[in-house]
């Protein structure tokens, strides 16, 4: 069955850290770029973060910049993504996605080839 799953959503007070990871079974992550999503109440998906197929290259979103970090260790078959200061406007359903490209240019609008089923960040005191 060829699936991403994430994993390492919680609750957790604003200041703190999580760490998210994304699953790959029945096809290896080698050749795809990898991209984290969030969708909050109320609002539309928006992308996060993208990991090029090799790691080499990654992206942003203003909003967690200097705050997420991306990696990848395509051996395992997994993309992780740090979220460290979470504040409450960081509360969403967090996804991972597949994009056959080796790059992250267009990650937001490419077609996703697989999508996880997400993951619940929720950032409260």
């Amino acid at each position: 069955q060829l699936q991403l799953v994430e994993s390492g959503g919680g609750l957790v007070q604003p200041g703190g850290s999580l760490r998210l990871s994304c699953a790959a079974s029945g096809f290896t992550l080698d050749y795809y770029a990898i991209g984290w999503f969030r969708q909050a109440p109320g609002k539309e998906r928006e992308g996060v973060s993208c990991s090029s197929s090799r790691g080499g290259s990654t992206n942003y979103a203003d909003s967690v910049k200097g705050r997420f970090t991306i990696s990848r260790d395509n051996a395992k078959n997994k993309v992780y993504l740090q979220m460290n200061s979470l504040k409450p406007e960081d509360t969403a359903i967090y996804y991972c996605a597949a994009i056959r490209n080796n790059y992250c240019s267009a990650y937001r609008s490419e077609r996703k080839d697989y999508w996880g089923q997400g993951t619940q960040v929720t950032v409260s005191s």
